[in-house]
Protein backbone atom coordinates (compact mmCIF):
# COMPACT_ATOMS: atom_id res chain seq x y z
CA UNK A 1 0.00 0.00 0.00
CA UNK A 2 1.48 3.10 -1.03
CA UNK A 3 1.83 6.16 1.35
CA UNK A 4 -1.15 8.51 1.23
CA UNK A 5 -0.53 12.57 2.03
CA UNK A 6 -1.17 14.30 4.89
CA UNK A 7 -3.20 17.32 2.94
CA UNK A 8 -5.88 14.95 1.45
CA UNK A 9 -8.81 16.60 -0.13
CA UNK A 10 -12.28 16.56 0.76
CA UNK A 11 -15.17 14.84 -1.46
CA UNK A 12 -17.22 17.09 -3.22
CA UNK A 13 -21.35 15.91 -2.00
CA UNK A 14 -22.35 15.60 -5.74
CA UNK A 15 -19.16 13.25 -6.60
CA UNK A 16 -20.75 9.52 -6.88
CA UNK A 17 -18.66 6.22 -8.01
CA UNK A 18 -17.08 4.49 -10.34
CA UNK A 19 -17.21 0.73 -11.35
CA UNK A 20 -13.78 -0.86 -12.47
CA UNK A 21 -13.14 -4.70 -13.17
CA UNK A 22 -10.47 -6.40 -11.70
CA UNK A 23 -10.16 -9.67 -13.62
CA UNK A 24 -12.97 -11.55 -14.80
CA UNK A 25 -14.25 -12.27 -11.68
CA UNK A 26 -13.97 -9.18 -9.49
CA UNK A 27 -15.40 -5.79 -9.48
CA UNK A 28 -13.91 -2.87 -7.85
CA UNK A 29 -16.37 0.07 -6.19
CA UNK A 30 -13.71 3.20 -6.44
CA UNK A 31 -15.03 6.57 -4.40
CA UNK A 32 -12.22 8.67 -5.41
CA UNK A 33 -9.01 8.81 -7.51
CA UNK A 34 -7.56 10.62 -4.14
CA UNK A 35 -7.36 9.73 -0.53
CA UNK A 36 -10.04 11.60 1.84
CA UNK A 37 -11.29 10.89 5.38
CA UNK A 38 -15.32 11.25 3.49
CA UNK A 39 -14.32 8.88 0.93
CA UNK A 40 -12.74 5.85 3.12
CA UNK A 41 -15.93 6.59 5.69
CA UNK A 42 -17.69 5.86 2.41
CA UNK A 43 -15.49 2.80 1.42
CA UNK A 44 -16.31 1.40 4.84
CA UNK A 45 -19.91 2.23 5.45
CA UNK A 46 -20.84 0.34 1.87
CA UNK A 47 -18.22 -2.81 2.59
CA UNK A 48 -20.67 -3.08 6.26
CA UNK A 49 -23.35 -2.70 4.03
CA UNK A 50 -22.44 -5.55 1.47
CA UNK A 51 -21.66 -7.67 4.35
CA UNK A 52 -25.02 -7.57 5.90
CA UNK A 53 -26.74 -8.46 2.66
CA UNK A 54 -24.44 -11.29 2.64
CA UNK A 55 -25.15 -12.29 5.70
CA UNK A 56 -29.09 -11.71 5.19
CA UNK A 57 -28.52 -13.98 1.89
CA UNK A 58 -29.17 -11.37 0.07
CA UNK A 59 -26.28 -10.99 -2.58
CA UNK A 60 -26.37 -14.33 -4.35
CA UNK A 61 -23.38 -14.99 -6.52
CA UNK A 62 -21.22 -12.71 -4.58
CA UNK A 63 -17.83 -14.53 -2.57
CA UNK A 64 -16.65 -11.76 -0.82
CA UNK A 65 -16.46 -8.09 -0.20
CA UNK A 66 -13.01 -6.46 0.47
CA UNK A 67 -12.79 -2.77 1.92
CA UNK A 68 -9.53 -0.83 1.26
CA UNK A 69 -8.56 3.18 1.62
CA UNK A 70 -11.12 4.35 -1.37
CA UNK A 71 -12.49 1.29 -2.36
CA UNK A 72 -14.06 -2.14 -1.84
CA UNK A 73 -13.18 -5.18 -4.18
CA UNK A 74 -16.37 -7.42 -4.69
CA UNK A 75 -15.63 -11.06 -5.83
CA UNK A 76 -18.17 -12.97 -7.74
CA UNK A 77 -18.60 -16.22 -9.19
CA UNK A 78 -19.93 -15.26 -13.01
CA UNK A 79 -21.76 -18.95 -13.62
CA UNK A 80 -23.95 -18.01 -10.77
CA UNK A 81 -24.57 -14.43 -11.75
CA UNK A 82 -25.17 -15.75 -15.44
CA UNK A 83 -28.01 -17.90 -14.18
CA UNK A 84 -29.24 -15.58 -11.65
CA UNK A 85 -29.41 -12.48 -14.39
CA UNK A 86 -29.24 -14.54 -17.75
CA UNK A 87 -30.48 -11.22 -19.39
CA UNK A 88 -27.13 -9.61 -19.15
CA UNK A 89 -23.16 -10.27 -18.61
CA UNK A 90 -22.01 -11.35 -15.30
CA UNK A 91 -20.06 -8.03 -15.52
CA UNK A 92 -23.03 -5.78 -16.16
CA UNK A 93 -25.19 -7.81 -13.85
CA UNK A 94 -23.20 -7.12 -10.79
CA UNK A 95 -22.24 -3.63 -11.84
CA UNK A 96 -26.19 -3.18 -11.61
CA UNK A 97 -26.89 -5.05 -7.89
CA UNK A 98 -23.88 -2.67 -6.43
CA UNK A 99 -25.63 0.36 -8.04
CA UNK A 100 -28.49 -0.53 -6.80
CA UNK A 101 -27.25 -1.26 -3.53
CA UNK A 102 -25.44 2.37 -3.80
CA UNK A 103 -28.45 4.75 -4.79
CA UNK A 104 -30.69 3.49 -1.82
CA UNK A 105 -28.79 5.82 0.36
CA UNK A 106 -30.93 4.90 3.32
CA UNK A 107 -29.61 1.46 3.42
CA UNK A 108 -26.00 2.24 3.68
CA UNK A 109 -24.80 0.67 7.28
CA UNK A 110 -24.53 3.33 10.09
CA UNK A 111 -21.11 2.38 11.17
CA UNK A 112 -20.64 3.07 14.93
CA UNK A 113 -16.90 3.01 15.70
CA UNK A 114 -15.25 0.45 17.95
CA UNK A 115 -12.91 1.95 20.22
CA UNK A 116 -9.85 0.81 21.37
CA UNK A 117 -6.88 2.03 23.24
CA UNK A 118 -3.62 0.73 22.18
CA UNK A 119 -1.22 0.42 24.37
CA UNK A 120 2.42 0.98 23.05
CA UNK A 121 5.74 1.29 24.50
CA UNK A 122 8.41 4.38 22.86
CA UNK A 123 11.31 3.46 24.75
CA UNK A 124 14.82 2.06 24.19
CA UNK A 125 14.79 -0.78 21.68
CA UNK A 126 11.09 -0.83 21.27
CA UNK A 127 11.25 2.35 19.03
CA UNK A 128 14.46 2.16 17.54
CA UNK A 129 13.57 5.24 15.12
CA UNK A 130 12.50 7.62 17.40
CA UNK A 131 14.90 10.13 17.38
CA UNK A 132 15.08 9.94 13.38
CA UNK A 133 11.66 10.52 13.59
CA UNK A 134 12.30 13.69 16.12
CA UNK A 135 14.78 14.89 13.25
CA UNK A 136 12.96 14.70 10.57
CA UNK A 137 9.84 15.94 11.65
CA UNK A 138 11.99 18.79 13.51
CA UNK A 139 10.79 18.26 16.99
CA UNK A 140 11.70 16.70 19.95
CA UNK A 141 11.21 12.62 20.85
CA UNK A 142 8.63 13.94 23.57
CA UNK A 143 6.54 16.01 20.99
CA UNK A 144 6.25 12.57 18.76
CA UNK A 145 5.11 10.82 21.62
CA UNK A 146 2.61 13.53 22.74
CA UNK A 147 1.46 14.18 18.96
CA UNK A 148 1.07 10.03 17.84
CA UNK A 149 -0.69 9.53 21.06
CA UNK A 150 -2.42 12.73 21.19
CA UNK A 151 -5.91 12.20 19.38
CA UNK A 152 -8.24 8.96 18.68
CA UNK A 153 -7.81 7.91 15.15
CA UNK A 154 -9.66 5.89 12.06
CA UNK A 155 -8.56 2.33 11.12
CA UNK A 156 -8.50 3.32 7.57
CA UNK A 157 -8.55 0.05 6.22
CA UNK A 158 -6.22 -4.12 7.10
CA UNK A 159 -4.22 -4.93 4.53
CA UNK A 160 -0.65 -6.20 3.24
CA UNK A 161 -0.73 -9.07 5.73
CA UNK A 162 -3.74 -10.39 8.16
CA UNK A 163 -4.31 -8.28 10.81
CA UNK A 164 -1.73 -5.72 9.59
CA UNK A 165 -3.98 -2.25 9.68
CA UNK A 166 -3.45 1.39 8.46
CA UNK A 167 -4.46 4.11 11.00
CA UNK A 168 -4.41 7.85 10.50
CA UNK A 169 -4.30 10.10 10.01
CA UNK A 170 -1.85 11.84 12.64
CA UNK A 171 -1.32 15.60 12.30
CA UNK A 172 0.63 17.34 10.06
CA UNK A 173 3.92 17.52 12.75
CA UNK A 174 4.22 13.96 12.42
CA UNK A 175 4.45 14.14 7.93
CA UNK A 176 7.63 12.18 6.92
CA UNK A 177 8.50 9.43 4.45
CA UNK A 178 9.54 6.27 5.03
CA UNK A 179 12.55 4.38 5.76
CA UNK A 180 15.11 5.08 2.46
CA UNK A 181 16.57 1.22 3.17
CA UNK A 182 13.42 -0.58 4.34
CA UNK A 183 14.32 -3.21 7.55
CA UNK A 184 14.31 -7.25 6.52
CA UNK A 185 12.52 -8.26 9.53
CA UNK A 186 10.94 -6.10 11.62
CA UNK A 187 9.57 -7.29 15.40
CA UNK A 188 5.86 -8.37 15.81
CA UNK A 189 3.97 -5.02 17.59
CA UNK A 190 5.92 -2.80 15.88
CA UNK A 191 4.16 0.67 15.53
CA UNK A 192 5.14 2.06 11.97
CA UNK A 193 4.57 5.72 10.99
CA UNK A 194 5.05 7.82 7.74
CA UNK A 195 2.98 10.27 5.72
CA UNK A 196 1.10 11.34 9.05
CA UNK A 197 -0.31 7.41 9.36
CA UNK A 198 0.57 4.42 11.56
CA UNK A 199 0.51 0.72 10.77
CA UNK A 200 1.41 -2.32 13.46
CA UNK A 201 2.85 -5.40 12.56
CA UNK A 202 0.72 -8.36 13.07
CA UNK A 203 3.72 -10.76 12.76
CA UNK A 204 7.50 -10.22 12.00
CA UNK A 205 7.61 -9.09 8.74
CA UNK A 206 9.78 -7.16 6.59
CA UNK A 207 8.78 -3.43 6.60
CA UNK A 208 9.99 0.28 5.66
CA UNK A 209 8.04 2.14 7.99
CA UNK A 210 9.54 3.75 10.74
CA UNK A 211 9.57 2.41 13.92
CA UNK A 212 7.86 4.23 16.75
CA UNK A 213 7.36 2.11 19.51
CA UNK A 214 5.78 -1.28 20.10
CA UNK A 215 2.70 -2.74 21.34
CA UNK A 216 2.23 -6.57 23.68
CA UNK A 217 -1.33 -6.69 22.13
CA UNK A 218 -2.43 -9.41 19.53
CA UNK A 219 -3.31 -8.23 16.07
CA UNK A 220 -4.27 -11.42 14.18
CA UNK A 221 -4.80 -15.01 16.02
CA UNK A 222 -6.82 -17.13 13.86
CA UNK A 223 -7.88 -18.82 17.35
CA UNK A 224 -10.07 -15.84 17.39
CA UNK A 225 -13.50 -14.88 16.53
CA UNK A 226 -13.12 -12.42 14.33
CA UNK A 227 -8.85 -13.23 13.69
CA UNK A 228 -8.03 -9.59 13.49
CA UNK A 229 -7.97 -7.27 16.56
CA UNK A 230 -8.67 -4.28 14.30
CA UNK A 231 -11.11 -3.36 11.35
CA UNK A 232 -11.54 -0.48 9.09
CA UNK A 233 -13.48 1.82 10.68
CA UNK A 234 -12.92 1.56 13.84
CA UNK A 235 -10.88 4.27 16.13
CA UNK A 236 -7.84 3.83 18.00
CA UNK A 237 -5.83 5.76 20.84
CA UNK A 238 -1.91 4.95 21.37
CA UNK A 239 -1.12 5.32 25.01
CA UNK A 240 2.30 5.49 26.57
CA UNK A 241 3.71 2.96 28.81
CA UNK A 242 6.60 1.63 30.17
CA UNK A 243 9.34 -0.82 29.31
CA UNK A 244 8.31 -2.85 32.37
CA UNK A 245 4.43 -2.33 31.68
CA UNK A 246 4.68 -3.52 27.98
CA UNK A 247 6.57 -6.86 29.74
CA UNK A 248 3.85 -7.39 32.20
CA UNK A 249 1.36 -6.81 29.53
CA UNK A 250 2.98 -9.33 26.79
CA UNK A 251 3.46 -12.25 30.00
CA UNK A 252 -0.50 -11.77 30.47
CA UNK A 253 -1.18 -12.67 26.58
CA UNK A 254 0.95 -15.50 26.30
Amino acid sequence: MSDVDCDFRPVRAEQRWQFEPCGDSCIVVVFASLFSAQANRRAVAFSATLHDLLARGLLGGVTDVIPAMVSVGVHYAPPIIARLYPELLPYDAIAQVLENALTQQHNLARITPKRLEIPVCYEGDYAPDLLDIANACAITPNEVIAAHSGQWVDVLMVGFAPGHPYIGMHEPALKLTRRAVPRTLVTRGSVGLANCQSVIYPTDLPGGWNIVGRTPLSMFSPANQPPCLLSGGDQVRFVPITAREFEQLAGAQR
